[in-house]
C-alpha cells in the first residue's frame, strides 16, 4: 500500500537566535523563532511523513508546552519520527520540499541540506528532494519577516 503525505511549517525570522534549515546552520543576520531549533524544513518533511501514516502532526508528538524538546535538534526529531513510522511498518520512497524565504539564500546549502534530511531518515539522498523559491518579494516571505516549508512524501507500507 502506498500513502503520501502532505506537510507544512512557518517559522518566523528574528534577531538573536540561529538560522537552522534542514539542518545547516546558515549564516545570517536573523534566525528562525521556535521552541526547537525551528528548522522549518525538517518539520515540514517530520509533518509530512506523519500525515501519510497517519500519525498527527510533529506537535502531537512534540509539544512546544514540553520543556525537554525546547531548543531540540530538529533532525533528531526528525529521525525520530521515521522510526516511529517504521514501527507502524511504512518506508520512505521519495520526498519532495519547497522553502519559501527571500533571504537567506537557498541555493549555497540546498545539497547539504538534502544530504542531513537523508541521513536523519536513513534513505538514500536521491530519495530527498530540496528547492527554494523567492515568492517575487510577495507576502511574508518575500518581505523577510519568515521562512515556509512544505513537503510532501511517499510512504510504502511494507507487506
Amino acid at each position: 500500500m502506498l500513502r503520501i503525505g502532505h506537510g507544512y511549517d512557518v517559522h518566523r525570522l528574528v534577531e538573536g537566535r540561529r538560522c537552522i534549515i534542514g539542518g545547516v546552520d546558515i549564516p545570517h543576520d536573523k534566525g528562525l523563532l521556535g521552541h526547537s531549533d525551528a528548522d522549518v524544513l525538517a518539520h515540514a518533511l517530520a509533518d509530512s511523513i506523519l500525515g501519510a501514516c497517519r500519525g498527527g502532526d510533529i506537535g502531537k508528538l512534540f509539544p512546544d508546552t514540553d520543556p525537554a524538546y525546547e531548543g531540540a535538534d530538529s533532525l533528531k526529531l526528525l529521525a525520530a519520527v521515521m522510526e516511529y513510522a517504521r514501527e507502524r511498518g511504512y518506508e520512505l520512497v521519495d520526498a519532495d520540499c519547497t522553502i519559501a524565504c527571500q533571504e537567506p539564500k537557498i541555493s549555497p546549502h540546498r545539497e547539504q541540506m538534502r544530504a542531513n534530511l537523508s541521513r536523519a531518515l536513513g534513505v538514500d539522498v536521491e530519495q530527498v528532494g530540496v528547492k527554494a523559491t523567492t515568492t517575487e518579494r510577495l507576502g511574508w516571505e518575500g518581505k523577510g519577516e519568515g521562512v515556509g516549508a512544505w513537503a510532501v512524501c511517499l510512504l510504502e507500507k511494507r507487506a
